[in-house]
């Protein structure tokens, strides 16, 4: 099942396209693109009627391997010892 990522790529749209045509913001059809943000039913709407796809023919989770991400402590070192 292709994400948002991959039909962009496939039919040379662009995530600004994207936002045109569907009237979301472009920093959320980017988030979604790089697979950082789970979009609202009504998103995938949106976004699978710009590519005149079904909702179900497109996939809509997260791609980005939570392990990448690195966290951090800071501050209050000394009650994270105890």
């Amino acid at each position: 099942m292709p994400t948002l990522e991959y039909l962009c790529e496939q039919t040379g749209t662009t995530i600004d396209d994207i936002a045109e045509r569907t009237k979301l913001p472009l920093k959320r059809v980017e988030a979604i693109a790089l697979g950082r943000w789970t979009p609202s039913s009504e998103e995938r709407r949106r976004i699978a009627e710009a590519f005149a796809l079904p909702v179900e023919d497109i996939a809509w989770g997260h791609t980005m391997d939570p392990r990448n991400i690195r966290y951090h402590r800071f501050g209050f070192k000394k009650h994270f010892d105890s």
